[in-house]
């Protein structure tokens, strides 16, 4: 209430805040009163604070908010995919806040969905506007997370097998897959598996190739094809 004296000489950015809808999940009390005077002081949408995903569920019952702050890991026993994907059933995109060393979580969480990883060890204005950025529909990138994910080399690479390699290889050249399939003398819906288990990976790795420029990039940055081949050569 104490935001009512502004008298209509709100900026561009407040009024964007004001739009947003947001909730947090965390099991510590003083987390979570902490973000919630944070973003009402912001001019965030404000819709609810909960110690577990069970009580975030019950209490937007059907409604849904923009983003969900969501605690790595909570302390009622839930998993962090599971929690992770009974937020997004509600409609909601999720930024973790996560103590930025636990990278296998940090991974399962991606994997699982969520749309970016904010340290708890980050400022609380760094809090709010990672969850403006996953709001507004992008993938948060920041240094933080990024470091942590190069720290582990199994994390930022995917293990394809050979055969999703030589997939890879034809269909990001530009081959159609029914074709890549062809030249590797395998049906096409088990081409398709292969596609789909290699998109897998990728998003398991928080490198999420859901486009075939997605896929090229990924096979360049991976060694799979040296670089850019307009003509989409079959190589060998």
């Amino acid at each position: 209430m104490a935001q009512t004296e502004s008298s209509g000489t709100e900026t561009p950015n407040e009024s964007a805040q004001r739009n947003i809808t947001v909730a947090v999940v965390d099991d510590h009390e003083s987390v979570r009163l902490g973000l919630k005077a944070a973003f009402i002081d912001e001019g965030y949408d404000f819709v609810l604070a909960a110690a577990t995903v069970k009580e975030l569920v019950e209490g937007l019952n059907g409604r849904e908010v923009d983003v969900v702050v969501l605690d790595l890991s909570l302390g009622d026993g839930s998993t962090v995919t599971d929690n992770v994907k009974n937020v997004q059933a509600t409609g909601s995109a999720v930024l973790v806040h996560s103590i930025a060393d636990r990278v296998a979580s940090v991974r399962e969480a991606l994997a699982a969905g969520a749309a970016g990883v904010i340290p708890k060890s980050s400022a609380t204005k760094t809090v709010l506007a990672a969850a403006a950025t996953v709001a507004r529909g992008e993938v948060l990138n920041n240094l933080e997370w990024a470091t942590a994910i190069d720290a582990d080399r199994d994390f930022s690479k995917a293990q394809l097998g050979r055969r999703e390699r030589e997939i890879l290889h034809l269909y990001a050249s530009g081959l159609p897959l029914k074709l890549a399939a062809q030249q590797l003398g395998i049906g096409y819906s088990t081409a398709r598996e292969y596609l789909d288990r290699i998109r897998v990976k990728y998003v398991e790795v928080g490198r999420p190739a859901p486009t075939k420029v997605d896929l090229l990039r990924r096979a360049v940055e991976d060694g799979i094809l040296p670089g850019l081949d307009s003509e989409g050569g079959d190589g060998h």
